[in-house]
């Protein structure tokens, strides 16, 4: 389906630019004023939004039937990377972590969890996952990305990375390669403190961005920046919130016009240092497509507001995001049709095992 540009409001370009989160585990009043008034682009699903997969079913389908008189399709986003990062209804097994993977050295193996796992969210009516982790493992697994990281080594995580990128495009989910610069060189944690990478520049060029500027040569579709300082490159101000870095990085040095998303403003850090509005439009104005928060509903309201009010003197940056969100849109078939099938949950948990075995882990039954 070709979407329009020109056909969009002011209103509509500025919601296809904001996902946001939900807080309860049915479609509150607040979600269906973001869908069907501020024409949002995305909801991002937790655990804590469903309990069973058939109410998982239930609940995408609400908000495919809530969008389904607006122009443009929903992103239906979750991260599922598997290990201790598992979104999936509590029927499914839980799939190896990254590291579990990356260790066995079995590629081949790889792919077939990218396969299932990407199958399971084409069918659940999901159209984008916040995975693969491409942060490599410098510290141990207690840290924030610890067994995340498919290995500490840049070659084995490209590669890694480019079979669960190739495998989720294969089946219509956009696959978003996270925590660019790299998460893996500071041992603080984003969700609670902004942590400084003091590496050297050159360092985290040769290193901790090399997984990333390697997949997107081979295709990526959409990029998480996340909320890390570089003092070198963007002083005290972190990526996800930095023009200059998400421009010199991100735009000119990788030559990558795809989507730049944001890690959740709702973290602490960035809502301590920021506050929720000046982090909104800081991201906005920082060259981010997508900008992801979960606010109160006066809070989701008033940043959106004041995005709109920013329209009229940045129609062009505007533009330039909404052509990036439209073209993935259309390039993945993203569309509100409901799901009307069930999945055998047995047989994919037979599959998944499987792979559990091939990484040494327990044979669980469910």
């Amino acid at each position: 389906m070709k979407f329009d540009l020109s056909n969009l409001s002011k209103q509509e370009k500025i919601g296809q630019m904001i996902m946001v989160g939900m807080d309860t585990n049915y479609v509150t009043d607040r979600i269906k004023d973001l869908i069907q008034k501020y024409k949002i682009g995305g909801i991002i699903l937790y655990r804590k939004n469903f309990g069973t997969y058939q109410d998982l079913i239930f609940l995408v389908n609400q908000l495919k039937e809530l969008n389904k008189n607006n122009k443009i399709p929903l992103f239906i986003a979750i991260d599922q990377e598997g290990g201790r990062v598992d979104r999936l209804p509590s029927e499914f097994l839980n799939f190896p972590s990254a590291n579990k993977l990356g260790t066995k050295g079995d590629y081949n193996l790889i792919e077939e969890d990218a396969e299932i796992i990407s199958k399971i969210l084409a069918n659940t009516g999901f159209n984008m996952n916040f995975a693969p982790v491409l942060d490599l493992q410098n510290h141990k697994q207690g840290h924030v990305i610890g067994d995340r990281a498919f290995s500490k080594d840049v070659e084995v995580v490209s590669r890694c990375g480019k079979i669960f990128v190739n495998k989720h495009k294969e089946n219509n989910i956009v696959p978003v390669i996270k925590h660019f610069p790299g998460h893996g060189s500071t041992k603080m944690d984003s969700h609670f403190v902004l942590p400084i990478i003091t590496k050297k520049i050159e360092r985290l060029e040769k290193e901790d961005m090399k997984p990333f500027e390697n997949v997107i040569k081979s295709g990526s579709d959409a990029m998480l920046v996340g909320h890390l300082i570089i003092p070198k490159v963007s002083k005290l101000i972190p990526a996800s919130l930095s023009r200059k870095f998400i421009y010199k990085y991100v735009r000119k040095k990788f030559k990558y016009n795809k989507l730049v998303i944001t890690d959740d403003l709702k973290m602490r850090a960035i809502r301590f240092v920021y506050g929720e509005q000046l982090a909104v439009q800081r991201a906005f104005f920082a060259g981010n497509d997508i900008i992801v928060f979960r606010y109160k509903n006066t809070e989701e309201r008033k940043a959106i507001n004041n995005l709109l009010k920013l329209y009229d003197k940045n129609i062009g940056r505007v533009n330039r995001s909404v052509k990036r969100i439209l073209k993935v849109k259309e390039e993945y078939n993203v569309n509100d049709d409901l799901v009307e099938n069930m999945l055998d949950i047995e047989e994919i948990n037979s599959q998944i095992q499987k792979i559990r075995s091939n990484c040494g882990l327990w044979t669980i039954t469910k």
